[in-house]
């Protein structure tokens, strides 16, 4: 099947030093296809503070240059916070820890949306930002996780209704909730046991990048994890 990027296409990963962020950046310099990748992190690449606004405007103005970009990713996001770990129940429940949940998972990565999205490519492009499939309201059986749940569906809300906004200029942009799977990972780490496969990166990205070239335009935003399966908002 032919992808949807061109030859000699381009793209920018934020948050290039993460897991999963350092093997998109891996996999894309290793695709014949692409013809530059560009990853920036909080401490390369210009940084850039998703608690800061000002930074995220600066990241982009920096960027105006490099762009415009066929394939944006975003690989940002944070569950463990400050030593806590996600919520069991509501009376774990504690404001400061929410809300910079909301800042790192919902609020940063909006900004990022908005600060980014201007350098997308005409045509065929895809804006990715890493998900989960905990931010699925209904998938959601087993309950737990109040901050990282609420703020990865708020940002899937920011996902779709850019979406529709972006595809009034360009109907043949993407853009996409990533749920990676349960990657081998410091972020995973202290959750991972009893997982039944725990992807490498490499893998989940190659999975990932399979999946975004064979992705369908179509109005609104998509939700898919690895093996290009859609995931129910």
């Amino acid at each position: 099947m032919q992808s949807i990027f061109p030859q000699g296409f381009s793209a920018l990963v934020v948050g290039a030093t993460g897991a999963i962020g350092g093997a998109w950046v891996r996999h894309l310099q290793q695709d014949p296809a692409c013809s530059e990748v560009v990853g920036v992190a909080r401490a390369t690449g210009g940084g850039f503070d998703l608690e800061d606004e000002s930074s995220i405007e600066r990241l982009g103005r920096a960027l105006a240059d490099r762009g415009p970009f066929h394939l944006i990713i975003d690989a940002t996001g944070a569950l463990t916070i400050a030593g806590r770990g996600p919520e069991k129940s509501l009376a774990m429940l504690d404001g400061e820890a929410l809300r910079r949940s909301f800042a790192v998972n919902t609020i940063g990565p909006a900004l990022l949306l908005r600060s980014l999205a201007p350098l997308l490519a005409k045509g065929d492009a895809v804006y990715a930002k890493l998900s989960a499939r905990v931010g699925s309201i209904s998938d959601n059986r087993r309950g737990g996780w109040y901050g990282y749940r609420a703020s990865k569906a708020a940002m899937n809300m920011v996902l779709q209704t850019a979406a529709i906004e972006l595809q009034r200029r360009n109907p043949r942009v993407r853009v996409v909730a990533l749920q990676p799977g349960t990657v081998r990972s410091r972020l995973s780490q202290p959750f991972a046991r009893g997982v039944e496969h725990l992807l490498e990166p490499e893998e989940s990205v190659a999975g990932l990048m399979q999946a975004l070239g064979a992705l369908p335009s179509k109005s609104g935003a998509h939700f898919i994890d690895y093996q290009g399966q859609e995931i129910p908002w």
